[in-house]
């Protein structure tokens, strides 16, 4: 509420002025300027509105709340009367991916995307403060969407119904969230109707992003089994599916939830709770393949993952969908913001080397910190769930609220550490006594694996957990994963929990070959890592026995610099050294969402179990590139600056450098030699700029080598060549790379010279 929120509300003021000059657009017939065209960022604005808008109902704040109020007012002024809202499309200037007119190309265009996620923005609003005004232009957007698609417009499509779903997938989410405002049924239909069609009026027929898989529009959703394509759009259809099926009361989708849901837990979710493990389609591979180092895990799609299974529980009141959002949401998900709150992830792998790209202040296509700032405010309305005169605790952690059983007023206290600590204690009202069931998760951690599914096991038993209340022992049995206590309930009971946390080892089963001979370690619902900061080194050089480690475990809380009050694990190792000798180590191990938050170094999730999986050390400074050329380089610069494995702190930063200096105005551009060959997964480059002569490009893109010259890289269809400040602007190829060069082509602002800090070259 204080950081990440004012920070990424900072962030999304470009989509900000593309509303307003949309509005002036609109309000002047066309005589303003235009706003530069693109396809999806007011969607991020309106994900950190939700997200701004819950954290207005758990604390007001008339600042924000006055801020958010002058953005409805912009956006209300740049829907057009019909309710259509897309803003390229309403001021006539779209580029390739977004249609010739309006839904003409609704694979890619986000158009329905991005109003989804002004649905959800405009319920949350009305929730915290009961201003109507973005309800307003949700519902007139949603019934201007019903129908154009549903019934028909002559405005559009030339009158006929355009029955077809969206490439990405969230309107579904969105229209369900306004039924559950309103209590307008034609919502709920509508979310229906649009899971109906998706594989059966539409099935593309290209490859890669154009193939039906990539979208889920290989089957119809009903007779889907596997989880397969785009992670994020994935999970939101199967998320819309569940809660669709429950508010409905029906089970058209129940076989295709299940089915997809253990294909998930059983064949292709990481021990992190990560979706999507193939970079290129940012989506699901093949049974079993989850790769560590060249892993991708996006952000979005553990926030995904969570909305699914908490979903999932609503259908089915099974605790096994909590443990599993638990799980994603504490591992993956956490792991995509920086401790400061204003740091984020895109990709999250299990492992990486010491030049790993770092955390950057927001991305060019921000979904990802957009979205964790608008799950973290979820997160207490995951704590309880009522049906009748049943109380669900779901999720563990300090918090207080009240509920409502059969009509009656219950006030809940809950004491505790979690995650860090097992013990619970709840403190429950009631206005008087009162008969009702509490419903106590025992989490899959707490028993014979880490998540639930076949991926993962413990190499040993877990302790026993207990359940008192008012220091009595209570052994009631457990109903799919909850300990369920029914008694009157007096003002003032207790209830603990004790839920043991010693270290865990997991293994993986053989399927997934790149665990072989691999453990990860776990506390609780925690995963951990270690880092080369705290290890003196790569930590691959490290291989380690599972019982022993376990056995010789130590746990302390933190003490010192920006993890202090993070547990810590320490763990008996070996360690390979350079010659090839092997001595007696120590290891040291974070929290797996607590990595990369202090200077670069390598980090390890799943350590290998014999002498033949560890790697000889290497140095933690070792130079990037083999060489660099550039077009021009101020003589008071250092181009091999670049060649320096570091992180910038802003573009400001006082540090060598590289720059263009004094020519000004001028085309310039970096080539950079790699050596050799190299598969190439993602390019980042971080900016200089003085505020004075040297300024963030007006354009740039990266060319690769041809026999005749060069060639503009072609990147991934929701990437762009961004030029934000203070943070790594990242593309990656469109089509498998492997190259030994790249160029860095820039385009100076006038009067400007460009400049660079550092540059990051993933490799598969």
């Amino acid at each position: 509420a204080d950081i990440t929120l004012p920070h990424a509300l900072l962030q999304t003021e470009v989509a900000q002025e593309r509303l307003r000059l949309c509005a002036e657009w609109l309000e002047s017939d066309g005589q303003t300027p235009r706003p530069e065209t693109h396809r999806f960022n007011t969607s991020d604005l309106y994900k950190v509105m939700e997200g701004a808008a819950m954290m207005i109902q758990a604390e007001p704040n008339p600042e924000i709340e006055a801020q958010l109020d002058r953005i409805i007012d912009i956006i209300a002024r740049a829907q057009r009367d019909d309710g259509y809202l897309y803003i390229s499309h309403i001021v006539g200037n779209p580029e390739p991916g977004m249609g010739e007119r309006p839904y003409s190309f609704l694979l890619h265009s986000h158009e329905l995307y991005n109003v989804g996620h002004l649905y959800e923005a405009a319920v949350a609003y009305a929730r915290a403060t009961g201003k109507t005004k973005l309800l307003d232009v949700a519902e007139k957007s949603a019934q201007h969407v019903n129908k154009v698609f549903f019934e028909g417009d002559p405005n559009y499509n030339d009158g006929k119904p355009v029955m077809q779903a969206p490439g990405h997938q969230e309107i579904e989410i969105g229209l369900v969230k306004l039924y559950n405002q309103t209590n307008n049924r034609l919502y709920l239909n509508m979310a229906r109707k649009f899971l109906d069609i998706r594989g059966v009026t539409f099935v593309p027929d290209g490859e890669l992003h154009n193939s039906p898989p990539y979208a889920q529009q290989q089957k119809p959703v009903a007779q889907q089994t596997q989880a397969v394509g785009h992670a994020v759009r994935a999970t939101y259809q199967y998320a819309a599916m569940a809660e669709v099926d429950s508010l409905l009361g029906t089970d058209e989708y129940s076989r295709a939830l299940d089915a997809i849901w253990h294909d998930i837990v059983d064949r292709k979710m990481h021990i992190s709770g990560g979706l999507g493990a193939v970079q290129g389609i940012e989506g699901f591979g093949p049974a079993y393949e989850l790769p560590n180092k060249h892993t991708y895990l996006e952000t979005c799609a553990a926030v995904g993952n969570v909305f699914f299974n908490m979903r999932m529980f609503l259908k089915y009141r099974d605790a096994k969908y909590i443990d599993v959002a638990e799980v994603a949401l504490l591992n993956n998900s956490l792991s995509g913001i920086g401790l400061n709150g204003t740091s984020f992830f895109y990709p999250n792998p299990l492992e990486a080397d010491h030049g790993h790209t770092p955390r950057a202040g927001w991305f060019g296509t921000a979904c990802c910190p957009s979205n964790v700032s608008r799950l973290v405010p979820q997160v207490p309305g995951y704590m309880y769930a009522i049906a009748g005169n049943s109380l669900y605790s779901l999720l563990y952690g300090a918090c207080a609220t009240t509920v409502h059983l059969d009509g009656e007023e219950v006030r809940i206290k809950q004491t505790t550490r979690y995650p860090y600590d097992g013990k619970i204690t709840f403190r429950l009202d009631p206005n008087a006594p009162q008969r009702f069931k509490l419903h106590l998760r025992i989490p899959t951690w707490a028993s014979s694996q880490f998540v639930p599914g076949k991926l993962y096991n413990y190499t040993q038993p877990s302790s026993g957990w207990t359940v008192s209340v008012n220091g009595t022992p209570t052994h009631a049995a457990e109903q799919n994963g909850f300990v369920v206590i029914e008694r009157i309930w007096n003002p003032g009971d207790r209830v603990e929990i004790d839920l043991p946390m010693p270290v865990k080892a997991s293994t993986c089963i053989p399927e997934v070959e790149a665990n072989h001979d691999r453990v990860a370690f776990t506390r609780g619902p925690l995963l951990f890592s270690a880092e080369g900061i705290d290890n003196n080194g790569t930590v691959q050089r490290f291989f380690i026995n599972p019982a022993q480690a376990v056995d010789g475990s130590k746990t302390a809380t933190l003490e010192t610099g920006i993890l202090k009050g993070l547990p810590g694990i320490t763990l008996p190792a070996k360690e390979l050294q350079k010659e090839g000798s092997v001595t007696e180590a120590q290891v040291k191990l974070i929290p797996y969402f607590a990595w990369s938050n202090r200077d670069r170094s390598s980090m390890i999730t799943w350590f290998g179990t014999t002498q033949e999986i560890a790697e000889p050390p290497t140095g933690n400074h070792e130079l990037k590139f083999t060489g660099l050329n550039a077009s021009h380089t101020c003589i008071h610069d250092e181009l091999e600056s670049l060649r320096f494995p570091r992180t910038p702190d802003a573009s400001t930063d006082i540090i060598p450098r590289w720059t263009s200096w004094p020519q000004k105005g001028k085309p310039q551009w970096v080539e950079i030699n790699l050596g050799e060959k190299k598969e190439i997964r993602s390019i980042a480059v971080y900016w200089f700029h003085d505020h004075d002569g040297v300024k963030l490009p007006r354009a740039w893109h990266i060319e690769t080598p041809t026999a005749n010259g060069w060639k503009r890289l072609a990147i991934y269809n929701t990437d762009e060549y961004s030029r934000l400040a203070d943070a790594y602007n990242t593309v990656h190829p469109a089509n498998p790379l492997t190259t030994d060069k790249i160029r860095i082509a820039l385009e100076a602002q006038p009067g400007a010279a460009v400049g660079i800090l550092s540059v990051d070259i993933e490799e598969k």
